[in-house]
């Protein structure tokens, strides 16, 4: 009885943006791109394909992670940050908590805080984009120490067959 070998390869998609044609090349046969909600990795097939990968042999997994683990998948998690949107709830709950509060103890000109805030987020869903998660994916706790970097990933792939 064969076993057919599968490894799992963290390729950032700035990384894969970047570099689509050397990892095109190298894609190891069968290939399920996965992140947390199917979004990014749908990016990443799109980059794959535009370079020239075989769309047979990418596949996504719809509805990413999430999905997978509401369908009774188990998924073994690490030590990780609050997910994004979690950290864009506490962000603005708090600048809008700070703000109305300050406007009743400091000067009514703070409550301009909580109205901002709110059309931001206004903004954000109008839009689907959110400049509070961009700004907070760039803080040093949703940055990874040991992200890899092109030559890591590269190496870490198994060898066409």
């Amino acid at each position: 009885m064969s076993h057919t070998r599968r490894i799992s390869v963290h390729v950032p998609l700035p990384l894969l943006a970047e570099h689509g044609e050397e990892f095109a090349s190298r894609l190891p046969g069968q290939v399920v791109l996965i992140c947390q909600s199917g979004n990014r990795a749908r990016q990443a097939n799109e980059r794959l394909e535009a370079v020239g990968a075989d769309p047979d042999s990418v596949t996504v997994l719809d509805g990413g992670i999430a999905a997978f683990e509401s369908a009774g998948g188990e998924v073994i998690r690490g030590k990780g940050v609050w997910a994004m949107d979690r950290q864009v709830r506490m962000a603005a709950g708090s600048l809008v908590l700070a703000g109305v509060t300050a406007s009743k103890v400091f000067s009514p000109k703070f409550a301009y805080l909580a109205g901002a805030i709110g059309a931001g987020l206004t903004y954000s869903a109008a839009s689907n984009s959110c400049a509070m998660a961009a700004g907070l994916a760039k803080m040093p706790w949703n940055r990874s120490a040991d992200e890899p970097g092109l030559g890591a990933v590269l190496d870490s792939l198994p060898a066409r067959p």
